[in-house]
């Protein structure tokens, strides 16, 4: 029986600059460095985000651009101190898409790598209700 996500991996050029961003936007605590050693495929560090195991590996086989995603909550109070902190990283925000009253609102953006990460202010439980209330 599965019982929720283990962790998440990211594969990057520059561990150390994804390390920064992280810390530096996500407030990401970070728990181990593989250093010298190989117990993996790549050099890698781990983090907590959220209390999310967030593994991220460093590799050439960088991916390109797509609509796969991370997203994290925050409170809508948040949002724009965030905004703020991927702006001054010099990361590009992506466009969001259109919403409906009640879903929550989004901030998009890419990595230095090409991951596209998302800061929600909703839950799972409102955008239903909203999708069901506009559906009605």
């Amino acid at each position: 029986m599965i019982k929720g996500i283990s962790h998440i991996t990211f594969v990057v050029r520059n561990l150390d600059q994804t390390a920064a961003l992280f810390k530096e936007i996500l407030d990401a605590e970070e728990v181990y460095d593989s250093g010298n050693e190989r117990h993996s495929l790549y050099p890698e560090k781990f983090f907590l985000i959220g209390g999310q195991w967030i593994a991220v590996m460093q590799a050439d086989d960088v991916v390109n651009r797509t609509y796969h995603h991370v997203a994290f909550q925050v409170t809508a109070t948040e949002l724009d101190t965030y905004r703020d902190r991927i702006e001054k990283a010099g990361l590009e925000i992506r466009h969001s898409r259109s919403r409906i009253a009640g879903e929550g609102e989004s901030i998009y953006f890419y990595d230095f790598d090409n991951n596209l990460f998302e800061l929600h202010t909703g839950t799972l439980e409102e955008r239903v209700k909203a999708y069901k209330k506009d559906e009605a």
